[in-house]
């Protein structure tokens, strides 16, 4: 089925949408959330979550903003980053003197405006190169694996290191933090 039906489908209400996306969008889901949730019981239950987000909201979408999969890739890396700290808080204890940093203003405007300079370097880092943009969304957005990026892209895990390693330093540079690492 194609996604402007499966889209149409769900817009409607009608649950063969729910299933038309279950059957042609599950293993992209599975792709996104296998390196963030690890036990295989927790990705069913998240891959459940996100068919209900996309369910929930699918009036969000706009195809002017995106395209289809990226936003159904972006519902499922948020999910899945959601379940694994649901988690980690239900079964960690939280001290009570420690002050939430949520409710800071000036926090949440300094983390807002590194988010910012660091979108605007790894932008100018697309444009010159291509492969350590890739690279670093998928370590750092997607949290694959070293060895699963190398083993995906064709590159040994050092070298995939060795890229990795380069483009933080070139972020860090451009970012105004230190240039190497020593």
């Amino acid at each position: 089925m194609k996604q402007e039906k499966i889209i149409e489908l769900i817009k409607a209400r009608d649950p063969r949408g729910a299933e038309a996306f279950l059957k042609n969008y599950s293993p992209l889901v599975r792709y996104v959330i296998s390196p963030i949730v690890k036990d295989s019981h927790d990705r069913e239950e998240c891959l459940n979550d996100i068919c209900m987000r996309v369910w929930d909201r699918i009036e969000n979408y706009d195809p002017d903003k995106g395209s289809w999969t990226t936003w159904v890739t972006v519902i499922s890396r948020n999910t899945a980053l959601n379940a694994v700290r649901k988690k980690t808080t239900a079964t960690e204890e939280i001290p009570e003197d420690i002050a939430d940093s949520s409710q800071d203003p000036e926090a949440a405007l300094l983390k807002a405006e590194r988010v910012k300079a660091l979108n605007e370097a790894l932008i100018k880092l697309k444009a010159k190169d291509r492969l350590a943009y890739n690279l670093f969304y998928r370590k750092y957005y997607y949290m694959q694996s070293t060895a699963q990026i190398a083993a995906e892209l064709g590159m040994t895990v050092k070298a995939v290191e060795n890229r990795l390693y380069r483009v933080k330093r070139k972020l860090r540079k451009e970012l105004g933090g230190e240039a190497d690492d020593r």
